[in-house]
């Protein structure tokens, strides 16, 4: 059977990679509407690059409800110059930019989770066309991958950088040391419950050094989760040889960062009713296998008794459910176990 030849992007750069200094512009996508005939979706993205040297390419947004990583990189786009860079760091500070714009965690435009769209299609949905550009355009330019998240609108995670076991154990190595030279409050060696699909999948099939995060959520960014964003960013920059000159000593940060493991489907912890979430554990506190998590309040009538949720495992409380009311199937918790 020949090989399947896929079409040409539609998305244009109007950044030249290969060119030295900084560059602001957009991925522009062609999407016709209602309102705009032959309109556009226009990405941001910033260029920077100096001479020869290792890329860089760093995300955010790619859920449009996460906002740590896209003030963290709007400000880098702004702050970066080429003087301090050795090599190249592309920007895209909203991947999922519909989503973005409309807060939401999919586009409003096709309803298109972007980190399960991957590797996309040129010839698909808008979400699908911007997963396609970062497979076959973005991702083969880049060495180090870094993917901001946190929890969104319906989760809220103590802060942490991530990266996942790999078979490939020099390329597994390089991405922990990676979330290491992040030095947020803990490091993660994160289990998905759904990996197809997903933006981090894409970059390790790549053979990619590739890092995320998950700081914090509800649906909005703190100063103290921005922060970590911020600062991690630019150790990790530091880490790959990228971002040159005097570095703000983060050791007793990263000393300090702890270790955690999700080595099983028991970390999680789903609702199997609907209704009031109590929250028994704060963020961060230890929990021993057995103690209670959350009790779900029906909420159709009085008089009935909350459905109880434990933990399958010893650890710190990791995420939680953030709105106050669940659905069926929802996460409500994860349970991370604390490395020795």
């Amino acid at each position: 059977m020949a090989p399947v030849t896929l079409a040409p992007s539609p998305i244009t750069p109007t950044v030249d990679f290969d060119r030295d200094g900084v560059q602001h512009g957009f991925l522009r996508l062609p999407y016709s509407r209602d309102d705009s005939a032959w309109g556009s979706v226009m990405i941001p993205i910033t260029v920077v690059r100096n001479g020869s040297g290792p890329t860089a390419l760093l995300t955010g947004a790619n859920h449009g409800d996460e906002y740590e990583g896209a003030v963290a990189l709007f400000d880098l786009s702004q702050t970066l110059t080429a003087d301090r860079v050795a090599g190249r760091v592309i920007i895209v500070p909203a991947m999922n930019y519909p989503a973005f714009q409309a807060g939401t965690r999919t586009s409003p435009i096709d309803k298109g989770n972007l980190n399960r769209s991957f590797p996309g299609r040129p010839d698909g949905t808008v979400t699908q066309k911007i997963a396609d550009y970062f497979t076959r355009e973005l991702l083969p330019l880049a060495d180090l991958v870094m993917d901001i998240h946190s929890g969104g609108r319906t989760l809220d995670f103590v802060p942490f950088a991530a990266a996942h076991i790999l078979p490939d154990k020099d390329q597994e190595a390089r991405c922990f040391a990676a979330v290491a030279a992040f030095a947020a409050p803990y490091s993660m060696r994160m289990l998905e419950i759904d990996a197809v699909g997903m933006y981090d999948t894409a970059a390790e099939e790549q053979g990619k050094t590739f890092v995320t995060t998950e700081l914090g959520g509800g649906g909005t960014g703190r100063a103290e989760t921005i922060a970590i964003a911020k600062r991690g960013v630019r150790n990790v920059l530091h880490h790959a040889g990228i971002l040159t000159g005097d570095q703000p000593s983060d050791a007793q940060a990263a000393e300090a960062s702890r270790w955690l493991d999700m080595p099983s489907a028991d970390c999680f912890r789903f609702a199997e009713d609907s209704g009031l979430i109590e929250a028994c554990v704060d963020l961060g506190q230890p929990v021993r296998k057995g103690d209670l998590l959350a009790r779900i309040h029906p909420i159709g009538r009085t008089g009935l008794a909350p459905s109880e949720y434990r933990a399958a495992l010893d650890g710190i409380l990791a995420a939680r459910h953030f709105p106050g009311l669940v659905k069926a199937g929802d996460c409500i918790a994860v349970v991370g176990t604390v490395e020795s």
